[in-house]
């Protein structure tokens, strides 16, 4: 059977009041009577219900995080930096795989909110006007990580992702590269089709290139379309002699698929990367990649919810940290 705060008092010849100061490390407790506690504590096996102690106090010292993949390297990432921080600040962690389905997002945190969490850590491709609607209306604060809500209302930490795009393009650009294919990641990604495309066209634009719709292929995040990417790019007439990928699975996906092809990276096309997860060194030749700190994002993320939580000041609502770029040997 369970042992409940009233075994324990009984045993101890103590009030349940007593116990319960113990247990919240209450200072106002003799160290003869504290000592005893935790002695019968110890011997009954004795766990405070959270459940109960969080009606109680009102906070649970628990976070939601909604996340889309747990099993893809940029998330696992980004919610190592979550846990790490929220460890620090004795928060707890539930976490749930949304599958980037904006009916499941919506379900999943009405769910967390339900389990009395005392703040939420969201992630989505795509915050909709629905997603603000329900944050605006949540009892507990939310803030976003890795994701962009384009008014701004929401708290929420990212990199200014259409300048990484821009620099990551302008590099291969001062290179001399005049044709420069594009593998996007799925464009109803806010990210993908407002930030990281938009920077990309605007670096070919300064450069005096013209864009061409033959130079893109849109692809769904794995080394199979990557694969498949590579296929549309090697038939066109005129071919790209570098290529810009939004993630790096899709970019060892046109490595391996440009290599089954005889060509030589980077002498005869240079692949830059907009991810640089551990992958990005795991293959050969190593990826030139734009540098996203995931796990500050995760991190930063989670202190700032701390602070909602706890009533701290905020100065700042909206926070880019700063990317950079990673040259290894996917370019010359």
């Amino acid at each position: 059977m369970t042992v409940t705060i009233y075994d324990v008092a009984r045993e101890a010849n103590v009030s349940m009041a007593t116990v319960s100061r113990v247990v919240n490390g209450n200072p106002n407790v003799k160290p003869t009577t504290r000592k005893k506690v935790l002695e019968v504590i110890e011997r009954l096996g004795y766990r405070p219900n959270a459940v109960a102690r969080g009606l109680a106090s009102k906070k649970t010292t628990t976070v939601g995080v909604i996340i889309p993949d747990i099993s893809h390297i940029f998330y696992a990432e980004l919610a190592r930096g979550i846990e790490d921080i929220a460890t620090m600040y004795n928060y707890n962690i539930i976490l749930s795989n949304s599958d980037q389905n904006k009916e499941k997002e919506i379900r999943l945190l009405n769910t967390m909110l339900g389990k009395q969490v005392d703040g939420i850590v969201f992630m989505s491709g795509t915050i909709t006007e629905e997603h603000v609607k329900e944050f605006e209306r949540s009892s507990v604060p939310i803030v976003l990580a890795g994701s962009v809500e384009q008014s701004n209302q929401i708290p929420s930490v990212n990199i200014d992702y259409k300048r990484a795009a821009y620099e990551a393009v302008e590099m291969l650009t001062k290179k001399g590269h005049k044709r420069i294919g594009f593998v996007a990641a799925p464009f109803n990604n806010t990210i993908s089709k407002e930030f990281i495309f938009e920077g990309y066209k605007e670096a070919l634009k300064d450069a005096g290139i013209s864009w061409k719709e033959e130079w893109l292929f849109e692809g769904d995040y794995t080394y199979d379309s990557g694969m498949e990417a590579w296929g549309k790019f090697r038939e066109n007439a005129e071919k790209p002699t570098a290529i810009f990928v939004s993630n790096d699975e899709m970019a060892l996906g046109v490595i391996h698929g440009a290599q089954d092809d005889g060509v030589h990276i980077p002498d005869d096309l240079e692949i830059v990367s907009f991810e640089s997860t551990k992958l990005s060194v795991m293959v050969r030749p190593k990826l030139t990649a734009v540098v996203q700190p995931l796990y500050d994002i995760g991190a930063v993320a989670m202190r700032l919810l701390t602070k909602y939580m706890n009533k701290e000041e905020v100065k700042d609502h909206i926070v880019i940290l700063p990317h950079r770029i990673e040259k290894r040997n996917s370019t010359k």
